[in-house]
């Protein structure tokens, strides 16, 4: 067994049905994919993989089994004492407690050992057992160690010191020392239980107190954010040819995200501009000096052959067959097929049926249910493209505003209260991972904010005063620019902030600078509260001349070197927390999942207009082409006898919700001009994984070890999932459409969409495909009838000699 990147391990036969394979060590955490080789030859199998959104991250392909690992367990006594003093003769019981795990371990799977004597064990809950041993302890060592086993895993957590016995005592002392100690223990354990109810009626209360802030929170949030949405800003889409180029490339698209943390800024009368986002399939073609005439006719003949129906099946089929043909490649040949007959979508839509068909048929045979489930063929993410073209105008026309004033209630949300800005967790937040589990203390306050050069006078902009400067910037910005696609603002490392104080003196405010304070070893951040700025106090903010590089980015800084408003979890450190320790009550952290109850609440309206309009069938907007492929669907399964209605489900699912909704759910900056900051894309996952639930023909089997992400909204799932029944059967409703009608419906986008590509450069880049596997396409051309009779693989031929003879090289590379 070969793991990817880890090692190699040999696998023993244990019968001629069962083959064991211990996985190599790992050194951290982490997912990975394992190969079997058995006899010489890579084991493929089913394919092990499911569905998932993020088409493009992974490349999995038969003969890959996805194997994970995760940290190793970690089990520590009741008081985390390494040493425990253990007089002979008396039985031992030892609470051992194991930490949080993804390992779902069984208790049969553990053993205990002290020394050489086998412990009885008994779990009281996942959490913690007991190891009991009733015998005599006795050995030749004063020593022996406490050590825990789970399959290949060991580790010794204590050592247990065996005390000598002594004999030579007076009986009558002895009776009165016994006395006095159980006197004493007695007043000790009294003592003790006084205090443990003491912490318990303070723990009580705290809970009460912070259960009735977040009612309060959950009633008053809902008309305050209400108010503060300010509908009249406009809503910045991106044009069309930037949202296809997005969603069929989201791997460009993300390098391209990258190369905004250092933006180029031109200026003009209105402030500094951001330089426009460019892609290769966007720009026009320009030949180079290298470029022969030749090359431009091949071009133009391999653009004839792939509008051919039999060569583009034939062609993609013959790609598909390559073991080197990895999924990433796929993807692209789809997007670049997608973009070179946009032209010609009616063309284009037959082409994907008919390698649907041939999907169908392959899936059919195994397990209809797991088709369309991923996107590992070229078809599945030509389904991809098709609905992202077709669901367009419905998505700007239908679903753009409410989805667009969600991600602004989230945002404002987030903004409420206080934010760590180098971790990124949150006061208010959907997704438990991003909550801040403390009790900052954090007041808002108004300040006065002047932008120099910004032609707008001085106004007023709430901030928190726990807020770092350059999350005060990121405020002052938004309120400035707030009316500006998100790539036209200028950034908070451009700027700078000034602080006028009663005395006309200034400050030049800075995250960082001399009167920086120390915690625990890293610099706190500087706020609002640590300047002490007063309500109400005037600033100025202004375009640097230079970008200042010794910081960078808040977000990037080191958690070791930095901090903000908490520390970095380490349960060993808990000693060295002078500031929580002395400033903060200490509470149970789980204490403070209400909030995310309170910000669900505050959002719940903006979910269900939402999910209303992503469900919902407009009389003046009906969605032609979902209609469609729909009636494809189950005009395949009738032909193949499929009469399960969960299978066509499954399928529809699959190809529509599953397939567009979640990945524009989680990727918004596909559809606007906006900053989704690592916050929002952490609760936009939990809405996603609602949408997910509510599709699903399974009910959700939820109980208190269930993720949170998934118990959030367990009690609207139900009706979600009415919702979606609903939709499909209001589609299946719909007055069945005509291939006439359709045709023309496809012909009226492609015409609204003319010339936005560069459709020379997609064909140059198929061609690349075409030319590294020249000699398995035409095998495969002369294997077909239809076109060895039209002679296709000599047309292939004949474009392989005009391009080839030439030197040439493409200056983009899509």
């Amino acid at each position: 067994m070969e793991v990817m990147e880890i090692g190699e391990k040999r696998c023993t036969v244990v019968s001629p049905f069962t083959i064991t394979c211990p996985s190599p060590a790992s050194s951290q955490s982490q997912q990975t994919t394992a190969q079997f080789i058995l006899n010489g030859v890579l084991y493929t199998g089913d394919n092990p993989f499911t569905f998932d959104s993020d088409e493009e991250d992974g490349e999995p392909h038969k003969g890959h089994f996805p194997l994970e690992y995760v940290e190793d367990p970690q089990f520590f006594t009741a008081s985390k004492e390494k040493l425990i003093k253990h007089h002979p003769g008396e039985p031992l019981t030892l609470i051992i407690n194991k930490g949080p795990s993804d390992l779902e371990l069984m208790p049969e799977e553990y053993s205990v050992m002290i020394g050489s004597y086998p412990c009885n064990i008994s779990f009281h809950n996942d959490q913690l057992f007991h190891c009991t041993i009733n015998g005599l302890l006795s050995s030749n060592e004063n020593e022996l160690p406490v050590t825990v086993q789970v399959g290949n895993f060991r580790h010794t957590i204590a050592i247990v010191q065996l005390g000598g016995s002594e004999l030579a005592i007076v009986v009558s002392i002895g009776r009165c020392m016994a006395l006095v100690v159980y006197c004493t223990k007695s007043r000790r354990a009294e003592r003790y239980w006084q205090k443990t109810l003491l912490q318990m009626e303070e723990m009580e209360s705290q809970i009460r107190d912070e259960i009735r802030k977040g009612f309060a929170e959950l009633q008053t949030d809902m008309t305050d954010l209400t108010k503060e949405l300010n509908r009249s800003q406009g809503i910045p889409f991106l044009e069309y040819k930037q949202f296809v180029t997005r969603t069929f490339f989201p791997k460009m698209f993300s390098d391209y995200e990258k190369s905004l943390v250092q933006p180029a800024f031109e200026y003009d009368g209105l402030g500094p501009r951001v330089l426009p986002e460019t892609h290769p399939l966007l720009q026009d073609w320009q030949e180079n000096n290298t470029t022969k005439p030749n090359v431009e006719e091949g071009i133009t003949l391999f653009s004839t052959l792939l509008n051919n129906k039999h060569f583009l099946v034939t062609f993609v089929h013959a790609l598909e067959q390559q073991k080197d043909f990895a999924v990433r490649d796929r993807c692209s040949l789809a997007s670049l097929l997608t973009i070179a007959l946009h032209g010609k979508l009616e063309y284009y839509t037959s082409i994907m049926k008919d390698l649907l068909v041939d999907l169908i048929d392959a899936s059919a045979a195994k397990n209809p249910k797991l088709m369309l489930r991923r996107t590992e063929s070229v078809v599945e993410k030509m389904l991809t493209n098709w609905m992202s073209i077709c669901m367009y105008s419905y998505l700007k026309e239908t679903v753009g505003e409410p989805f667009f004033l969600l991600l602004c209630a989230i945002k404002q949300q987030i903004n409420k209260g206080s934010i760590d800005a180098i971790t990124g967790k949150a006061r208010y937040t959907l997704n438990e991972e991003w909550l801040l589990r403390e009790n900052i203390e954090a007041k808002p306050q108004n300040i006065n904010v002047s932008f120099q050069g910004c032609g707008m006078d001085s106004i007023s902009i709430k901030v928190m005063n726990t807020d770092t400067i350059s999350q005060v910037k990121e405020k002052i910005l938004e309120a400035f620019y707030k009316n500006l696609p998100f790539s036209q603002w200028p950034r908070a490392e451009d700027v700078d902030l000034e602080w006028f104080d009663s005395g006309s003196n200034s400050k030049v405010l800075q995250d960082l600078d001399n009167s920086t304070l120390m915690e625990d070893g890293r610099k706190k951040l500087n706020t609002v509260f640590h300047y002490q700025i007063p309500e109400g106090a005037s600033l100025a903010m202004s375009m640097k001349d230079k970008r200042d590089n010794t910081l960078g980015r808040v977000k990037d800084l080191d958690t070791e070197k930095y901090v903000h408003l908490v520390l970095p979890h380490d349960d060993q450190n808990d000693h060295k927390r002078s500031h929580r320790t002395s400033h903060r009550k200490k509470v149970l952290p789980e204490i403070y999942l209400t909030r995310l109850l309170s910000t669900k609440g505050t959002l719940q309206k903006f979910l269900d207009d939402l999910f209303q309009a992503i469900l919902s069938i407009p009389q003046d907007r009906p969605p032609l082409a979902i209609k469609y492929f729909f009636d494809f669907l189950e005009e395949q399964a009738d032909k193949r006898g499929i009469t399960d209605p969960d299978t066509l489900h499954i399928w529809k699912t699959n190809s529509l919700p599953l397939r567009f909704w979640v990945n524009i759910l989680k990727n918004p900056q596909f559809v606007f001009d906006i900053d989704k900051t690592d916050h929002m894309d952490a609760c936009l996952s939990v809405i996603a994984q609602a949408f997910i639930d509510a599709c699903s023909i399974s009910d959700l089997q939820l109980g208190k070890d269930s993720p949170t992400n998934k118990l959030l909204y367990a009690k609207e799932i139900p009706e979600y999932k009415k919702r979606v029944q609903c939709y499909y059967k209001q589609i299946q409703e719909m007055p069945p459409l005509s291939e006439q009608e359709m045709n023309a419906h496809l012909a009226e986008e492609s015409r609204k969409y003319r010339n936005e590509f560069n459709t020379t450069l997609a064909l140059t880049e198929i061609y690349k495909y075409a030319k590294k596997y020249r000699t398995q396409v035409v095998t495969a051309l002369e294997s077909n009838p239809t076109a060895r009779r039209t002679q296709l693989h000599h047309k292939f031929e004949q474009v392989i000699a005009l391009v080839e003879d030439n030197i040439y090289e493409c200056c983009s590379e899509a």
